[in-house]
């Protein structure tokens, strides 16, 4: 282990009180609002150079800074842990430290003892950002001061200062939620269930448990009753509202109603948006859709300008993005989808057959349920990265698979395959980091190599 920043580790003496594990976003996002709290602080991390590395030493150089392993005499010095969403909770010194009775939290625990505004919390296997995105959106067009961040985006701390909103709209991960205590969210919303992160999880309810923390203390509670496994999640005389692809089975739920031939988003059995005016595509959409409306609902947002918002919404980058059409055959970066159920979601959202781009590292994840959920969507398969030959083994003879060794050879042969009519899906079904930086990273060679066949 190396000690940088002003001390070596004959000094640890004086450990500070408070250790961040952790240097990425999340971990420097911690370091900076503590040291601004004038608390005593340190940042130990076991890569050589953590991402925030630079940034900490530039704003913060005062910060004792542990890098490249991690030291028990550091970890045992400090009286409170504070561990970033990337690092798990298995780690041996962190076992130790929760074991010996220190204090050990994240960034979201330290945000709700500071926040007194109203929180939206936000979680579930897919969806998130979009849901959370369309909320903001909503609270902001109707003239709320709100701030949104968390998973997506601005990491919680970096929302705090001298004013307080009129609400936090925050975007929650798993990692996140598995060490927040105090959190008493105004509204609550798990928007579904599927495998994901089974290389920290012993067990898919292991991992549901850990997004059940969202609806610990909250006011309102907003559950999918599509999905049966995140509704089992909350108590059902403590559940406010439903939403889900079927008709609402009361007058404060969300559904699908038709009329004269058409879908309709509906609350109980008033008509409010065709499903047709959406510009997002697929139904796990439409069911994002009808979360949004749930949430702001219970916020009193007013219904057109949530109408409105939705109407008008085109979706984020990399999820589900239309990127461009090319000779009738449109093309789509999904590079979000870092698990099977997302990939899913996309595949049986995008209209006409498709032919898939995906890839890369699986978390220990079981192909197989890929290969059960594809039903008559693809046209073929192009895969790629660490994980490429499992998840063709997985698919077997269901739909013909490719195999490359870059973005932009699996553009070229997913070209070459797609006939006229035809959706090009990039929606890996796995995580980026054995190619890319992130997912973003991985989007962005996909926009950039179908861009260069829209010159040629």
């Amino acid at each position: 282990m190396l000690s940088v920043a002003h001390t070596t580790m004959n000094e640890t003496a004086s450990q500070p009180r408070t250790l961040v594990v952790g240097l990425g976003k999340t971990g420097f996002s911690c370091a900076r609002y503590l040291a601004s709290q004038g608390v005593e602080v340190a940042v130990a991390d076991d890569r050589q150079h953590p991402p925030e590395m630079d940034h900490l030493l530039e704003e913060l150089p005062e910060v004792p800074l542990f890098i490249g392993g991690f030291d028990h005499l550091v970890f045992e010095r400090a009286q409170r842990i504070v561990v970033s969403p990337g690092v798990p909770l298995s780690t041996p010194l962190i076992e130790a430290a929760i074991a010996r009775d220190c204090e050990v939290i994240g960034d979201i625990e330290l945000f709700v003892r500071h926040a007194s505004a109203p929180i939206v919390a936000i979680t579930g296997s897919n969806g998130k950002s979009t849901v959370t995105t369309l909320v903001y959106e909503m609270a902001r067009q109707a003239g709320r001061d709100v701030r949104v961040g968390g998973n997506l985006g601005t990491p919680v701390l970096d929302l705090l200062s001298e004013t307080e909103p009129d609400l936090y709209v925050i975007e929650l991960s798993s990692f996140q939620l598995e060490l927040v205590y105090s959190l008493q969210a105004q509204v609550a919303v798990v928007l579904n269930i599927s495998k994901d992160h089974m290389d920290r999880y012993a067990s898919v309810k292991a991992y549901a448990e850990a997004k059940q923390t969202v609806y610990r203390n909250s006011r309102h509670a907003i559950v999918n009753r599509d999905d049966a496994t995140a509704a089992s999640l909350v108590d059902s005389d403590k559940i406010d509202m439903t939403y889900g692809l079927s008709k609402p089975r009361t007058d404060q739920d969300f559904g699908l109603l038709a009329l004269e031939g058409e879908s309709w988003l509906a609350q109980g059995n008033i008509h409010l948006l065709q499903v047709a005016r959406l510009r997002i595509a697929g139904s796990h959409n439409v069911s994002n859709s009808l979360a949004a409306l749930a949430l702001g609902t219970l916020l009193d947002l007013p219904m057109p300008v949530m109408l409105d918002v939705i109407t008008t919404f085109t979706g984020l980058r990399h999820r589900t993005q239309w990127v461009a059409e090319i000779n009738t055959i449109r093309w789509y970066n999904d590079s979000k989808a870092t698990n099977i159920g997302a990939a899913l979601a996309a595949i049986q959202g995008v209209a006409g057959p498709v032919v898939l781009i995906a890839g890369g590292q699986g978390k220990g994840a079981d192909f197989t349920e890929l290969a059960e959920g594809i039903g008559n969507h693809l046209r073929a398969v192009v895969l790629l990265g660490e994980d490429a030959d499992k998840i063709g083994h997985a698919l077997g003879s269901r739909v013909d698979c490719y195999y490359v060794s870059s973005m932009e050879r699996a553009v070229a042969k997913a070209q070459s395959i797609a006939k006229s009519g035809d959706a090009v899906l990039l929606s890996p079904a796995c995580a980026s980091f054995d190619m890319f930086a992130h997912y973003e990273a991985r989007g962005d060679a996909f926009i950039q190599a179908v861009e260069r066949l829209i010159k040629t």
